[in-house]
């Protein structure tokens, strides 16, 4: 027996091994990329020439900046911080302006590091060991990553010593003493801060809500006996710093205010509406925080609590955002697979522009130019977070996978990816559409230097390279199709129509067929796709290159965009907009070539299939035909489509092709019950 018992245990460390092997390549993988965004943050601030990096710093402590200034701090509306900051810093001027570069970098770097370390710890108990080994280097990724962080170290702010003294205060410190002052301090440098003494109070530390407040009033004081002109024209003229720094219906502003004041809403009617909602906003978030740190989760509370501060501030400047990214930290969802929106959504909204989250498109301007204000709103008064007692907070309703195996199993990684047979949550699979896209514009762009002049040179050169290789190949028809086209009207329009308009439409109207239709092969579609764009975006990099209708001397005409002046570095009607040289592989062939193979694939009857075929040979022609592609571009596309396919089956296995068109496999009914078991029950 005792044998017995000891070969178990051996069994259990062996199989154990593997795993903790993983777990710590992850961790040390993880520490590595914050070493190396730590890194570049510090070569992005100071390989800038002075006068463009740390601005908000050197109007500050600079020769002639406002703390040197014997007059009012509020003068030049420079300086936006409050009485008590300026006067905290104005000691700290010499030295300040001696560290500006290195030392101010590096010690907000150190900040960012403690503010990752406190959140981490401060995450809802109990928690995983490998939760436990992550969270760190994963929370100080993030923040690396964040616009606010990004900004601040930019402009050499200090909006993140409140958020930091905040966590401090409800996490680390001992005693409610030490916590009620370093709040209290936060609130003296960020007066929205105030609003975690009620959290404070209504959660039983009403102790630390005293000190909080006494801090706070405290220093305040202070300033105004040894300011107080500035100290009226802060609190008083300027309404605790309304009118301050920038215009306050900028779009930086992503308060309450400069929303309101972006929707032409100004006067009496846009002050008592601001403070009307910033009343309700408040109110309904501290009844949520309160609710949730009763639930052991006063991380989320003091997050929750955080974005109704940014809300009700006359002004939240950008680099003041990080308590919407700190949101990430609550669960919601049921379903396994419906547990990432809200985290991925957060990130997506803290890390990009916000034009990478939106099409450019009117109608969506005012969600595109509110977007970080409706998140922090969104998290203070509507996401349904679930409470710790609920069945779903740590067993959500698991993912289920196809029974085919991985391939190359005995390489490390590559057996996580596995079939889904759920339909995936609509909301992020639309906002990774959308940002997988614009990065796509992005690299198109960047792959010629950020400017279609910058790269003319070498995508001419490789023009004439594949012209080459066409007359070797005897394939070079560019210039005979394009005018033979051109001489029949209704098909040079029949050919313009079609490049112009199915590129889109198709591929899209086909995902979302599929997204209804047949989940488990919409997973293992869109999956091909993605490879096949990403190493079409790779080829666009490496290889740059001059479509026919761009090369000079070649004669073709260009029938969608029109005469082209080859005497301007810019010429054509879409090279200031988009990377007219990323003609290699051909997106248009290569994504009417994976409409095909899907269609031919998948659908039920052999005349859908011809016409899905068709589309991949109607493309071919018209890109030719317009000349906006060579011939061998559209055999890149095929190739990267090809790609992306082999791709998909390497690391999701095969295609289970006897799925449900409800994504159950065959033997299992759509709630996951077994057919067979049911058939032989009478059911």
């Amino acid at each position: 027996m005792a044998n017995v018992e000891h070969g178990g245990r051996g069994g259990e460390a062996f199989a154990q091994a593997p795993d903790q092997a993983r777990l710590k390549a992850a961790r040390l993988g993880l520490w590595a990329v914050v070493a190396i965004l730590a890194v570049r943050q510090l070569a992005t601030v100071l390989g800038t020439p002075r006068g463009k990096r740390l601005t908000d710093l050197e109007t500050w402590v600079g020769p002639g900046g406002v703390l040197h200034v014997n007059g009012s701090l509020y003068d030049s509306t420079q300086f936006t911080g409050t009485p008590f900051g300026g006067l905290v810093l104005k000691p700290l001027t010499r030295a300040a302006q001696q560290a500006l570069g290195w030392g101010w970098t590096f010690g907000t770097l150190l900040l960012v590091v403690a503010l990752g370390l406190v959140a981490a710890r401060a995450l809802p108990q109990p928690v995983s060991r490998r939760t436990s080994l992550l969270a760190t280097p994963v929370a100080i990724s993030l923040l690396m990553l964040s616009l606010p962080v990004r900004n601040t170290l930019w402009l050499g702010q200090t909006s993140i010593i409140p958020v930091l003294l905040v966590l401090l205060g409800c996490f680390a410190v001992r005693g409610q003493r030490a916590g009620g002052l370093c709040i209290g301090i936060g609130a003296a440098l960020q007066p929205t801060v105030l609003l975690f003494a009620p959290l404070l109070w209504f959660t039983g530390r009403r102790r630390a809500a005293a000190w909080a407040t006494g801090t706070f009033t405290a220093a305040t004081a202070l300033a105004w006996a040894a300011m107080p002109h500035d100290s009226y024209t802060y609190w008083v003229h300027h309404m605790a710093g309304v009118g301050l720094g920038g215009k306050a219906d900028a779009l930086a502003n992503q308060s309450l205010h400069g929303a309101l004041l972006r929707l032409d809403l100004t006067g009496p009617l846009e002050i008592a509406l601001f403070l009307l909602l910033g009343a309700v906003v408040a109110t309904l978030a501290l009844r949520r925080a309160v609710r949730y740190a009763h639930d052991g989760q006063l991380l989320l509370a003091v997050a929750i609590t955080g974005c109704a501060a940014i809300a009700v501030s006359p002004t939240t400047w950008q680099h003041q955002l990080l308590w919407v990214l700190l949101a990430v930290v609550g669960r919601v969802g049921s379903r396994a697979s419906d547990r990432y929106v809200w985290p991925v959504a957060v990130v997506l909204v803290t890390t990009l522009p916000a034009k990478m989250m939106l099409p450019n498109t009117p109608a969506v301007y005012p969600l595109r130019d509110n977007i970080v204000l409706l998140a922090a709103l969104a998290a203070a008064t509507a996401v349904p977070f679930l409470p710790r007692t609920s069945p779903y907070y740590r067993s959500p309703v698991p993912t289920r996978y196809a029974p085919a195996p991985a391939r190359f199993r005995r390489v490390p990684f590559l057996p996580f990816f596995r079939r889904v047979l759920t339909r995936p949550n609509l909301l992020l699979e639309l906002l990774l559409i959308r940002v997988t896209y614009a990065a796509y514009q992005q690299v198109r762009l960047a792959a010629t230097g950020g400017s279609n002049a910058a790269g003319r040179a070498t995508a001419e050169h490789h023009g004439r390279l594949i012209l080459d290789a066409e007359r070797f190949l005897h394939i070079d028809i560019e210039h005979a199709v394009n005018h033979a086209v051109v001489k029949i009207g209704w098909l040079r329009d029949f050919f313009d129509f079609y490049y112009e308009s199915f590129h889109f439409v198709v591929p899209l109207s086909v995902l979302a067929v599929l997204y209804w239709r047949r989940p488990v092969d919409y997973r293992w579609a869109r999956t091909s796709l993605g490879f096949a764009t990403l190493l079409a975006l790779v080829g666009f990099w490496l290889f740059p290159l001059a479509p026919p209708r761009l090369m000079p001397n070649l004669g073709i005409i260009d029938t969608v965009h029109g005469v082209q002046d080859f005497s301007k570095p810019d010429y054509g009607t879409l090279t200031a907009l988009t990377n007219q040289y990323a003609a290699m592989p051909s997106l248009h062939f290569g994504w009417s070539l994976w409409c095909g193979v899907v269609i031919a694939v998948l659908a039920p009857k052999w005349w859908m299939k011809a016409l899905g075929l068709l589309h991949p040979l109607f493309t071919v022609s018209a890109i030719v035909a317009t000349g906006n592609h060579w011939v061998l571009d559209a055999v890149g596309g095929a190739a990267v489509v090809a790609a992306g396919f082999g791709l998909a089956y390497a690391l999701t296995g095969p295609r289970p092709a006897a799925a449900g068109a409800d994504g159950s496999p065959p033997d299992r009914t759509p709630d996951g019950r077994d057919r067979e078991h049911l058939h032989a029950n009478g059911v």
